[in-house]
């Protein structure tokens, strides 16, 4: 493997193992502590909550999206066709599911149903870049 190469197979390697801890984080600390807020509360937090995570977590996102594009493009394979579309089933599930149900918070409609809509769809997610990231492992090894 050649030197860019190498470095970004270990970009991709960072930024899916970010992404990996910040997933488990959030669906088993962030989104569960939803449901002990008040709306009132609730409506506060996710007002800070959102553009803060989405500082740590969009960088992750362009950088996994990025590697992947730059992957397939200039050193294309079955491996990075796969890693490709599974980033893009993250932005897809993210941006069709999730992006909808914090919006529905952030202008007070159906503030408890879309949390908890949070709590459980965020499973996808989890399972996606647990997997992107085990997938990212298994190929970096082999």
């Amino acid at each position: 493997m050649n030197s860019i190469l190498e470095h970004l197979c270990m970009l991709r390697l960072l930024a899916d193992f970010g992404l990996v801890v910040l997933i488990w984080m959030v669906q088993l600390i962030v989104y569960p502590g939803f449901t002990f807020y008040s709306e009132e509360h609730l409506l506060n937090w996710h007002k800070t909550y959102t553009p803060r995570i989405t500082f740590i977590v969009a960088p992750l996102m362009f950088v996994q999206m990025g590697v992947a594009l730059y992957l397939c493009i200039f050193d294309f394979s079955t491996v990075h066709l796969v890693y490709l579309i599974l980033v893009v089933s993250t932005w897809i599930s993210t941006f069709i599911y999730f992006v909808p149900l914090h919006h529905n918070i952030e202008v007070n409609r159906d503030l408890k149903s879309s949390a908890n809509r949070l709590t459980k769809g965020n499973w996808i997610r989890t399972i996606q870049w647990t997997f992107i990231f085990i997938y990212g492992v298994i190929w970096l090894s082999s």
